[in-house]
């Protein structure tokens, strides 16, 4: 006992003792509450180890949902993380801090309705960080409750989900008419509702497996898909839980009318439309893809025999001030390919040889990528005849010991073909 409190505790205890009785069974009790003190300081520690790396973001906050709103009173090393805000800025605040513009002020509406009435909510806005970025932010809020089931707090796991919103050119709208969009025809959805009914299905999931949409609305998801896969299925849809699901694609065997197997990859998004929870599924044809592949492989191997067993090339980029880039690096290949000298890159740099329809495109994707945040596109580069080559061009950054962006690397693969 004596190692855990100092001599002004043990002075204080014996102002308030009578005698050495009562002071020694003071210093017992004491010993008592100080072990619980650390051993739930262990618990909470240990707590929030855990935690920390499932979700980017938890905050907890009070009951109250009246103007100004619940105050924070909790937020772990990931909330500043995600915002820029730091624990001492946002204890006592609410989140309203986080709120602006672009707020929809309709999913705030509807977030406070569930929670007055004790229930949870999953749904995402744009929110900012301290320094005014906009990120979108998907929240799953639960109640906090006593011994006696009471409602005390609120606990929210946020997530910033802007890559994920922004690789995806479908807007969250539970009415969405797929098969009258041009560009979302092209891909492959379902919606389903929590108990594993599907709601919609485009004309693309519904050719794949041979059935017209009457047929499908009389299943269940798990009914679709092999016996493998049935188990997996059933346990994430028969009575959905937004924690349940995981930011990974989920790959299963699907059973055509016809009997034949087919491979499809789903991406995994749940959102609440008029107080529902839609489940929506965007699936990749993985049984094409690898047909795709194969014919790809084949075509490549031509196109190897004509230009040689280089099929790529790499261009180093670094910053020249004021959002400019220069090039560093240029490989050999870049010539083989192309027919074109590295030094007017590197005199005139990328513009001179990328295709003027590709070059905005191509000097977005660098700037992202000096910005921290790589990224892909396609686009073209001149030739030495006149032509032009399709290439995939990825744009990587480089970071330094003090975790700045250095350079950028330009890896540029031949997609297929030599066009006029």
């Amino acid at each position: 006992m004596d190692q855990k409190s100092d001599q002004k505790i043990l002075d204080q205890l014996k102002q308030c003792s009578k005698d050495e009785a009562s002071f020694s069974k003071l210093k017992e009790l004491f010993g008592e509450l100080y072990d619980r003190f650390m051993e739930t300081g262990k618990q909470l520690k240990l707590l929030e180890q855990a935690i920390k790396h499932d979700y980017d973001s938890i905050l907890i906050t009070e009951l109250n949902l009246e103007k100004p709103g619940p105050k924070i009173v909790y937020v772990n090393d990931g909330f500043t993380r995600m915002t820029g805000y730091t624990k001492e800025e946002v204890l006592g605040k609410t989140p309203r801090i986080l709120q602006g513009e672009k707020t929809d002020r309709k999913v705030l509406d509807r977030l406070k309705e569930r929670l007055i009435e004790g229930q949870a909510f999953f749904g995402h806005t744009v929110n900012y960080k301290k320094d005014g970025t906009e990120f979108i932010n998907q929240w799953d809020i639960h109640p906090l409750t006593n011994e006696n089931g009471e409602i005390t707090h609120w606990v929210s796991y946020q997530r910033d989900i802007t890559d994920r919103k922004e690789s995806s050119k479908l807007v969250f709208d539970a009415n969405l008419d797929f098969d009258n969009l041009t560009e979302e025809s092209k891909k492959t959805f379902i919606d389903l509702d929590v108990q594993g009914n599907l709601t919609t299905s485009n004309n693309s999931f519904k050719n794949i497996l041979g059935y017209d949409g009457d047929e499908l609305k009389t299943v269940k998801i798990w009914d679709l898909v092999s016996d493998e896969d049935k188990e997996e299925v059933k346990s994430l849809f028969a009575d959905f839980e937004a924690k349940q699901i995981e930011e990974k694609p989920y790959t299963w065997n699907f059973i055509k009318k016809d009997g034949e197997k087919v491979k499809l990859q789903g991406q995994i998004s749940y959102f609440i439309s008029n107080d529902e929870t839609v489940i929506r599924i965007h699936f990749d044809n993985l049984s094409l893809r690898a047909k795709v592949i194969e014919t790809l492989k084949k075509k490549r191997e031509k196109f190897q025999d004509i230009v040689g067993k280089k099929d790529e090339f790499t261009i180093r980029f670094v910053s020249s001030g004021k959002g400019k880039s220069a090039c560093k690096f240029v490989s050999d290949s870049f010539t083989k390919l192309t027919g074109i000298s590295s030094d007017i890159v590197f005199d005139k740099g990328i513009r001179e040889v990328v295709h003027a329809d590709d070059i905005a495109e191509v000097e977005k994707a660098l700037e992202t990528a000096f910005s921290g945040t790589p990224s892909t596109l396609s686009c073209k580069y001149k030739t030495a005849a006149g032509n032009y080559i399709s290439v995939i061009q990825s744009f990587k950054p480089d970071f330094n010991e003090q975790n700045e962006v250095e350079s950028v690397k330009g890896v540029a693969m031949i997609e297929l073909e030599v066009e006029n």
